[in-house]
């Protein structure tokens, strides 16, 4: 849990890892909201709430299909029992287990790249922050190449109003595909920059060991082609069409700006440094 819960919110702290760790649990629910990764820790939910839970939501992920170079809808094949669940190699089959287990009468929100304020990991907060700087900028790839995202906030309004509705089945929680040229000039606009983009090909940055997605000495945003081609360029209007609620990029640009500057939270899980910046320029030419 981040944070604090709201004062008129009954918590509950439970360690269900442990055997009867949600025995404080009780009473009947109207909706679970499980965001587990663990097949272990979903099984032991699912078996002990049973015939107590009204609606059942898994937050899954986009990485519960097989192939990322494709945008269809083969899914890997479930993690065997046997095999390490806090291997972050198993993510997505671990994922595929976990929707197995809630099974069919659940809704399984199959989220991509979460963003906006309070998010630690910095893939589009290092955007934003590059942007109140000065000074040319080096984008990755190709400005037609696609992205796909969805602020924290729309994602947990969507997810509870169609839990109340009784949604069911899988639906993949992001927005619609759109360019990284545009998500780039849309944060910048926001915070009224106007910096010279320069765009650098994936062989270049591959040369010059600049890491995709996220990391020390990363773009975000990046991922290489053909091998990603499908991971951020899924059709979710059946999504859409269920409730889910996209805000206007600069919004989310403007409030994780808000965030950065009232927290002091310092950029450093991607992106590149001031100085790397510079010296990948200046070799680009």
């Amino acid at each position: 849990m981040a944070g604090d819960p709201p004062p008129d919110v009954e918590f509950v702290r439970v360690d269900r890892s442990e055997d009867g760790g949600l025995a404080p649990v009780v009473g009947a629910f109207d909706l679970v909201i499980d965001v587990a990764r663990h097949p272990s820790l979903v099984r032991r939910a699912v078996a002990e709430l049973a015939g107590r839970v009204g609606h059942w939501t898994l937050v899954s992920s986009g990485n519960v299909y097989a192939d990322p170079s494709q945008s269809g809808q083969a899914l890997h094949e479930p993690l065997a029992n046997e095999a390490d669940e806090a291997d972050p190699a198993n993510y997505g089959p671990a994922k595929v287990a976990c929707e197995q287990i809630v099974g069919d009468g659940a809704l399984l929100a199959r989220a991509g790249l979460i963003v906006g304020p309070e998010d630690p990991f910095d893939r589009f907060a290092y955007w934003v922050d590059r942007f109140t700087r000065s000074g040319p900028v080096l984008a990755p790839g190709s400005p037609d190449d696609l992205v796909q995202l969805v602020d924290v906030r729309d994602l947990a309004t969507w997810i509870l109003d169609a839990a109340e509705r009784g949604l069911t089945g899988p639906y993949d929680a992001i927005c619609m595909p759109f360019s990284r040229g545009e998500l780039l000039t849309k944060i910048a606009g926001s915070l009224n920059a106007q910096p010279e983009l320069v765009w650098a090909d994936q062989e270049f940055l591959i040369e010059h060991k600049v890491a995709p997605w996220m990391g020390p000495r990363s773009l975000p945003m990046w991922l290489p082609l053909p091998e990603y081609a499908g991971f951020m360029a899924r059709d979710t209007s059946a999504t859409l069409a269920a409730g889910l609620h996209i805000r206007p990029i600069a919004d989310t640009a403007l409030d994780t700006l808000a965030w950065l500057r009232e927290s002091g939270h310092a950029v450093s899980h991607a992106g590149l440094t001031a100085i790397e910046e510079e010296e990948l320029l200046r070799v680009l030419g």
